[in-house]
């Protein structure tokens, strides 16, 4: 039985997601969290990891407040960079244990119109998304033969506030929403997400990964979509980024290719819009009713 360690597996929209999928697989899983103390302290992460003594680390831990990110960088830079420095630093002194780390879209600039490989050259706009990119070079300098990065994007699922819930939710009180359509990326499921990831842990998969659902979209897309599914009775307005100002730069093409994953897995990942049905209707409907 394998054994896991999840940082963000209590709380996260993407480490619930994948504490559900490795406890179905019979993985013995433990989770860590800001709640269980200071993960930025060395020390504490050491001990933890050592008291736990996992094959696997995932770690989806991040600052994710990507406007906050461009007045705080030192903070994002503790989340984004620092702390799977520490990770990889400590599984380094372990024989047998692995690390698996959540990138972003962010990395990329967006001035393309072709998605994303991972063999192609980062360029990040923003805090964010620099010290993102910092995080996965950490890791994989120091762990290169015992570690994972998966780049993911435009999460959606239970358990936590995500854009679809967001979009859904105004529905019920506005009768018309603006949303931004010109900036495209891949919609993904967190379900799926987990699902890739305990498979390319079970094989030991090492380097860079993009794990996204199949097909592309912008924002006003992705909710017109959730709309369409929900039947929600409600209008949407598309309005260019230049309508919707935000401190941090989005890029405008983030759209990653995810053919490596599908080769890796013998099966493309299924369409974003069929993920997103799942969630709504399996997922969505029935949190609003409690």
């Amino acid at each position: 039985m394998p054994k896991a360690m999840i940082l963000g597996g209590d709380t996260g929209l993407l480490g619930q997601a994948l504490t559900k999928e490795l406890r179905k697989r019979d993985w013995d899983v433990s989770t860590l969290g800001r709640a269980d103390g200071d993960l930025l302290d060395y020390d504490f992460l050491e001990s933890k990891i050592n008291e736990n003594s996992p094959d696997y680390v995932f770690n989806t831990i991040a600052w994710t407040r990507v406007d906050d990110a461009e007045d705080n960088f030192d903070d994002a830079c503790a989340l984004n960079r620092s702390l799977p420095d520490s990770l990889a630093r400590v599984i380094s002194q372990r024989e047998n244990t692995r690390l698996i780390h959540y990138s972003t879209d962010f990395v990329f600039s967006g001035d393309r119109s072709a998605p994303w490989k991972e063999t192609d050259a980062p360029n990040p706009e923003s805090v964010y998304g620099r010290t993102k990119l910092e995080g996965e070079k950490a890791v994989l300098s120091l762990l290169p033969d015992r570690s994972c990065v998966i780049r993911t994007a435009w999460l959606f699922g239970p358990g936590r506030k995500n854009f679809v819930a967001a979009i859904l939710k105004a529905c019920k009180e506005q009768d018309l929403l603006t949303v931004v359509d010109d900036q495209y990326g891949s919609p993904t499921f967190t379900e799926d997400l987990a699902e890739w990831s305990a498979e390319l842990a079970e094989k030991n998969a090492t380097g860079i990964w993009h794990g996204v659902n199949s097909g592309q979209a912008n924002w006003c897309e992705l909710a017109s979509e959730a709309i369409h599914i929900a039947n929600c009775d409600c209008g949407i307005e598309p309005i260019p980024s230049s309508g919707w100002p935000q401190k941090a730069k989005r890029p405008s093409y983030s759209v990653l290719d995810n053919s490596r994953l599908a080769d890796f897995l013998g099966r493309k990942p299924r369409a974003w819009p069929n993920a997103l049905r799942d969630y709504i209707f399996s997922y969505f409907f029935k949190e609003e009713e409690r």
